[in-house]
């Protein structure tokens, strides 16, 4: 019996071996059919109030969350661009019954996640927190009071965000895209300015918000460890006193693609790659039949990583490029897609070609099958990952209900996503895809945007600001650089020649200014010293906590910066050259015979003002001045600085002027350095016969 049982155990040892070892592993195995998908309905029901609240329980962990989601549709800002975003911010900055320095305690306490946006309120906490964290949200969506205070430190701080878009190439990109893709009018079109956020009242956010905010057609998505019981009674505890107006409903202008490609370009001086976006908008909506099998020619197009076509064709055949990806959109209100990316200087029209032959080239044959059953593969596993989130059940439940999908909409979704074959993709392309009425976005150095009039039928390249604004063309100007330096002197000294300027400046030995520096991301205050001495001594420093974070010193033969994070470092002779081109008082004043090469490239449109462009060059680096055309006075100056083998790109504008010893000086300065912002006010600014200049060198 033992030989038998011995002899059946090694036969069922070697018949699979012999077996595996037959196997031709040049076939691929056919795919399995698609598993039927038991997604477990929410809970839905409708309050008295007209609030749907969808519920999904999970009992796994003691944690439970609340999303109420308002269904109104965008709504046209105009002339108050950033409204919405605005009062999104300024949501959770106090109520009637609290403060806002309450509502965070109160939340810490309980370790509760409480935050808000421009259509919707949430609340995370732990099951044993629902009274207090209920207590908290509802309190926040019937009675939030927008104090004054919190309003203006909001716009103050998004002064400071506006300032930083102006140094990022991909912010402007975006912006351009807004603008480009949507038409005027539309929700999706407008794009926040200074300008327009100067226009927006409290009132404005009170309004809005009372608009936007109302329990009739909202939406709570309850997820957690609750019974619909518990749920049923504390939503009419909580949520039954909200009261509103309707459903702000808005009709929205359609998308279409214009007639062959346009050719937008916004300038970023000094950069050594560009921003390329090549974008279109698309006739889609969520649960559209069409959506899946465009989701899945998205992903092999550009989407999916980094076996994309594009990534295959840009980055790792022609290698212009660390990544290119495109990235589809869909939305109630407007769709679109995008093909975007980091290119040299040198390739950017290269690229742009490439990206076109791309999106021309998938609408004319077949994708492959690898690249169909790739991704494919890769999507099906995300969609069964996302179903382990107790979230993503209640997410199905509300995009059902709110875009009247079918009930079975993601039982199905696996089924759909299998059957779909490559003459679907390739009619998706041939429906959505075009290469020849795209907008083609470029950030970057004036020396590409010669090379962009090729994808322009008409050889037009439209030239916008960091805001999506067309930019007019520079205009000549009507004076020499000469006449704008001396009139420049002239208005700062306030004196009637340069002769008189001059003695008024020989008079002044040494001033110290004293400032506030405000940036967005310290919490802490920061201070700022700077000084001058004739003939060309200047130093600062920068101080926050008793510390000294950044100072600089330079006497004219010897300068050095010395940091935290650098430590000392001396500048070069080249430096020492460049920065004795620039030193003094009014460092213009002796621009002829300094060694400064300046250029009067024009005159420009600066938000809404005409200014004097000066190009300069110290033999280090390059820079721009601009100059009121009304005024005379500089409101703002662009440096590019080499470090590190990258070009950093400084822009500082000037405000508030005020006299001391009968000079003008800018009182009020914001500077933009890359990405960070500082904020910097002149606290004190006092003229002496001689600084102290130990604690800079």
């Amino acid at each position: 019996m033992n030989t038998i049982k011995k002899y059946i155990l090694s036969l069922g040892l070697i018949i699979p071996a012999i077996l595996f070892g037959q196997v031709d592993r040049s076939i691929r195995p056919a795919a399995a059919k698609a598993p039927a998908i038991n997604i477990k309905d929410s809970e839905v029901f409708t309050t008295s109030n007209g609030i749907t609240v969808i519920l999904s329980e999970n009992h796994k962990l003691p944690k439970i969350s609340f999303n109420m989601v308002m269904s109104a549709t965008p709504m046209t800002e105009g002339s108050k661009a950033g409204l919405s975003s605005i009062t999104g911010e300024l949501i959770l900055s106090g109520t009637t019954n609290r403060s806002k320095d309450q509502l965070d305690k109160e939340k810490d306490y309980i370790g509760a996640d409480l935050s808000a946006d421009k259509e919707s309120l949430f609340l995370s906490c732990l099951t044993k927190h629902i009274d207090k964290g209920l207590d908290l949200m509802s309190d926040v969506l019937i009675r939030a009071n927008f104090p004054q205070s919190e309003f203006d430190r909001i716009k103050n701080q998004t002064v400071s965000s506006l300032l930083s878009t102006k140094s990022s190439p991909e912010s402007m990109a975006n912006n351009a895209e807004s603008k480009a893709n949507f038409p005027k009018g539309h929700p999706y079109s407008e794009v926040m300015t200074e300008e327009s956020l100067n226009n927006i009242s409290l009132d404005d956010v009170k309004k809005y918000y009372k608009l936007i905010f109302t329990p009739t057609g909202s939406y709570l998505v309850i997820v957690g460890d609750i019974t619909k019981a518990q749920a049923t009674e504390l939503v009419e505890k909580y949520f039954s006193k909200w009261s509103g107006d309707n459903i702000y409903n808005q009709e929205m202008t359609p998308s279409s693609k214009q007639s062959g490609n346009r050719v937008i370009f916004i300038k970023k001086p000094g950069a050594v790659q560009s921003v390329i976006n090549v974008t279109f908008p698309l006739n889609v909506k969520p649960g559209d039949k069409d959506q899946l099998p465009l989701t899945v020619l998205n992903d092999i197009f550009g989407g999916g990583g980094f076996g994309t076509r594009l990534m295959q064709n840009l980055r790792e055949d022609k290698a212009y490029t660390y990544g290119c990806y495109s990235g589809l959109n869909i939305n109630a209100y407007g769709s679109s897609l995008s093909a975007s990316g980091n290119f040299r200087n040198d390739v950017t029209d290269s690229a742009i070609t490439q990206i076109l032959f791309e999106l021309d080239k998938i609408t004319n044959g077949y994708v492959s099958d690898d690249e169909l059953n790739l991704t494919k593969m890769v999507m099906a596993g995300n969609f069964a990952r996302s179903l382990e989130r107790p979230q993503t059940i209640a997410r199905f439940a509300l995009n059902i209900i709110k875009y009247k999908l079918p009930k079975d909409y993601y039982q199905t979704y696996l089924k759909r996503l299998e059957s779909i074959s490559k003459e679907d993709v390739l009619l998706m392309a041939q429906k959505y895809f075009t290469a020849k009425n795209c907008n083609i976005i470029v950030v970057g150095n004036e020396e590409v945007l010669s090379k962009l009039k090729q994808f322009d039928a008409d050889g037009i390249v439209e030239v916008w600001d960091a805001f999506g604004e067309p930019i007019k063309e520079t205009k000549k100007a009507d004076i020499t650089k000469e006449q704008l330096i001396e009139k420049y002197i002239l208005a700062t000294t306030q004196t009637t020649s340069i002769k008189n300027a001059s003695k008024k400046i020989k008079k002044l030995k040494a001033f110290e200014e004293v400032a506030e520096v405000t940036i967005p991301q310290a919490p802490f205050p920061i201070s700022s010293t700077r000084i001058w001495q004739t003939p060309n001594t200047e130093a600062a420093k920068i101080e926050a906590q008793g510390m000294v974070l950044q100072k600089s010193y330079f006497d004219g033969s010897f300068g050095a910066t010395t940091s935290m994070q650098t430590g000392k470092k001396e500048l070069t002779k080249e430096e020492i050259a460049a920065k004795g081109k620039s030193t003094g008082l009014l460092p213009e004043l002796n621009y002829a015979t300094s060694g400064m090469k300046y250029e009067l490239i024009g005159i420009e449109n600066l938000e809404g003002k005409e200014v004097y462009v000066l190009k300069l060059h110290d033999g280090n680096s390059e820079s721009f001045d601009y100059f009121d055309t009304k005024t005379f006075m500089k409101v703002k100056s662009v440096k590019m600085e080499k470090t590190d083998d990258k070009m950093m790109e400084i822009t500082s504008t000037y405000t508030e002027f005020k006299e001391v010893n009968g000079i003008l000086f800018p009182f009020k300065m914001a500077i933009i350095q890359d990405e960070m912002s500082f904020n910097i006010k002149v606290i004190s600014f006092t003229f002496k016969d001689k600084v102290d200049l130990k604690t800079f060198k």
